[in-house]
């Protein structure tokens, strides 16, 4: 690639930059540059000699596991649900009864029959509180770009005008119907009247009268009201539909302020973003219900009355535990659930969940039984007091169960995945690694039952770490099948800057103290090879989007650690990336290049500056998306040039661009296999890994 250096200077520090020109995603030079590199990295991956066959099992295994359901909410007398059926491109948005009986499932819209090529996406819907509406945000290939669209239930037709902007990837986006149904509080990005660079920021609430032109609607949260420019809004009224609470977000660091939005345009903020008060919710009796970190950073659960705003007069409800509060589900937060007169809170300790139960007094009921290695995700609670949450394990496809209020007791639904891929044969392992400080960091690690620990097993870790964000138990899924029947061994490290056990584990892997991160996983690969699970012939590393990051700090602090790495959508250009919109909101996380001490710490460990000529680096597959609006493909271009200027080991060192999809969320099922396969016969070809014919097809 050819250089063109540009040099800047950071307080008192000159620091070059060799491929500044291949930021310029528009530029002609930069595109054929693209191409070249996409042509080069499908002529390598396509001519992989068990691709096809690979390929070929992951869609088999997929597209014969059953449909399946997510994000569950309640309106009226029915449930609205994301149903994902792997005979289509797109999940679907469907209803059905509060038995949840799959059985009475309904299609209300799918996304599928707007759009043949399967680029268009659900990014989330709310049921209006009778169930005769329903608000979808749609965007198309991958952006996160959405439309807010309103659709009758009855008959699927559209309602209302569509109101553009109200989703994007810098701060997502919500809603909330007001108990009438006729109109709810929505977020929204400012348009043509702001300069472009700010159109993805300033995030404001509005409410909308159905029928009425949006144009119009009033402004009830916005930047008078001390809302910031990288705010990240959820709303959330789901037991007292005539008020709203604004969860604002600075940024991605972990900090929240929240708002009470009553009729009329009243409003009172309860706390400042200093106050830590992560997760809350209103209850029904209008108190409200908050998760605090403050002298807790595990989390306790406050109170505060009907009508009382004053954070200093919040009584403690359920004082902190051993374990963390969980505190988010993705980019929303999660607060307690509340049941009648029951408050069922979630716990999260190194990785695996509990769930225990509470009086409205904050009296313990004890815990429910959820087994070992799970995690519990969209707890929703039906009209009757029963509450339905999805539940993951590394071994079970995942499933609904449903608490019963009125015996307590614990039962599954009919909501359950199932699937082809199975491991009766396989084990889940939970050891430690001690990291450079001393910190002893979680690693689950799957293996077949018998698997010999003789140092030459062909392993897979990944790894995330970043935004409080938890690696919890999942379903393994084809690819880790594929992984373990070809005698690999597939593990998870738990590593700091994660919330896996509450706020000092993320704020250890953040800001100035980043570093830890990449040592913490380092530690977790070397303990793999130390315990003689693999080597460094056979050892891989993965991760995505901060996963990334994680991954380009670690090859190039340790070029000699794996021998292959595969990283999607990753950041690896650590002064530069907050420019980019998405960016400003990640400096809560990452630091600024403005503050001297966080700009020694981003170059520090800044991938793309730490590349060294004449290095043996291993293997490396990066994977990006055109339209990623989260992280800016051109972070991948650079790296990319660099590491392939650099690197003598003679290894292969591609970059794969999808030219329909983003950061991955929303990308068609198609994209998806596509994807999942050049990941695995890339890191099988590398690994000398072969399919053995036995499982060529799904049990």
């Amino acid at each position: 690639t050819e250089v063109h250096p540009v040099v800047d200077h950071y307080h008192g520090v000159a620091v070059s930059d060799p491929y500044r020109w291949l930021e310029d995603g528009a530029d002609p030079k930069v595109e054929a540059w693209s191409a070249a590199q996409n042509n080069y990295a499908r002529a390598y991956l396509d001519a992989l000699p068990q691709r096809e066959q690979l390929k070929q099992r992951i869609r088999t295994l997929i597209t014969e596991t059953s449909p399946s359901f997510s994000g569950l909410q309640v309106g009226g007398d029915r449930l609205f649900a994301e149903y994902f059926d792997p005979q289509f491109q797109q999940p679907m948005l469907v209803t059905l009864p509060l038995s949840a009986d799959p059985a009475g499932k309904q299609v209300l819209l799918d996304p599928n029959t707007l759009d043949a090529k399967g680029l268009t996406a659900i990014d989330w819907f709310k049921p209006s509180p009778d169930g005769k509406l329903v608000a979808v945000s749609l965007s198309e290939g991958g952006s996160e770009d959405g439309t807010l669209h309103v659709y009758r239930v009855a008959d699927g037709k559209e309602v209302d005008a569509p109101i553009p902007r109200v989703q994007y990837p810098t701060a997502g986006g919500s809603l909330a119907w007001a108990g009438d149904g006729k109109g709810f509080w929505y977020t929204r990005y400012p348009g043509d009247n702001v300069p472009e660079a700010d159109r993805h920021f300033f995030m404001q609430v509005y409410f909308h009268t159905l029928g009425s032109d949006w144009h119009k609607d009033a402004l009830e949260l916005g930047a008078a009201d001390g809302l910031p420019r990288i705010g990240e809004i959820n709303l959330d009224n789901r037991y007292a539909p005539d008020c709203v609470l604004a969860s604002v977000a600075l940024g991605d660091g972990g900090q929240w302020s929240h708002w009470l939005l009553g009729p009329h345009g009243s409003k009172h903020r309860i706390d400042s973003f200093d106050d830590k008060i992560v997760a809350a919710t209103i209850a029904p009796d209008h108190s409200l219900i908050l998760v605090s970190r403050a002298g807790a950073p595990r989390g306790k659960v406050l109170k505060l009355a009907p009508g009382e705003y004053r954070l200093s007069q919040a009584k403690v409800l359920v004082p902190q535990g051993k374990a963390a509060i969980i505190i988010s589900d993705g980019d929303s937060p999660r607060a307690p659930a509340i049941s009648g007169k029951a408050l069922l809170v979630s716990y999260i300790d190194g990785g695996p969940n509990a769930l225990a139960l509470f009086g409205l007094d904050g009296k313990p009921h004890g815990r429910l039984p959820l087994g070992d290695l799970a995690a519990i995700a969209n707890l929703t609670t039906l009209p009757d007091g029963d509450v339905l949450f999805r539940v993951s394990g590394y071994l079970r496809p995942p499933y609904y169960a449903r608490w019963h209020a009125s015996s307590g007791k614990l039962s599954d639904t009919r909501l359950a995945t199932s699937s082809p891929i199975h491991f009766d044969d396989t084990e889940v392992q939970r050891i430690y690694a001690t990291s450079k400080d001393g910190t002893r960091v979680p690693i689950s690690v799957m293996l077949k039952k018998g698997t010999p620990l003789n140092g030459k097993n062909p392993t897979l870790l990944y790894g995330y770490g970043g935004y409080g964000i938890s690696m919890q138990p999942h379903f393994a899924g084809a690819t880790v099948r594929q992984w373990l029947d070809a005698g690999g061994v597939y593990a998870i490290a738990n590593i700091r800057g994660g919330g896996e056990y509450g706020e000092r584990w993320h704020d250890d892997g953040r800001l100035l103290k980043k570093q830890n991160v990449f040592d913490d996983f380092a530690a977790a690969a070397q303990y793999l090879i130390t315990r003689h699970y693999t080597d460094h012939a056979h050892l891989a590393l993965m991760g995505g989007s901060n996963g990334g990051l994680l991954m380009g700090a670690v090859l190039t602090q340790h070029p000699q650690l794996a021998h292959a790495v595969v990283s999607e959508v990753g950041i690896y250009d650590m002064l530069r990336v907050e420019l980019d919109p998405n960016g400003a909101f990640n400096t809560t996380e990452f630091g600024s290049v403005k503050d001297p001490a966080q700009f020694k710490a981003l170059y520090a460990y800044s991938p793309y500056h730490h590349v060294r000529p004449d290095t043996p680096y291993p293997a490396v597959l990066m994977m990006t998306g055109a339209n990623d609006g989260r992280v800016n493909p051109m972070q991948s271009r650079k790296f990319c040039a660099r590491l392939q200027a650099d690197s003598n080991s003679g290894l292969p060192v591609l970059l794969r661009i999808s030219a329909n999809a983003g950061h991955g969320i929303g990308s068609s099922l198609d994209e998806r296999i596509s994807q999942l396969a050049d990941a695995i016969s890339f890191l099988f070809d590398q690994l000398g890994m072969h399919l053995p014919a036995a499982a060529a097809k799904p049990d």
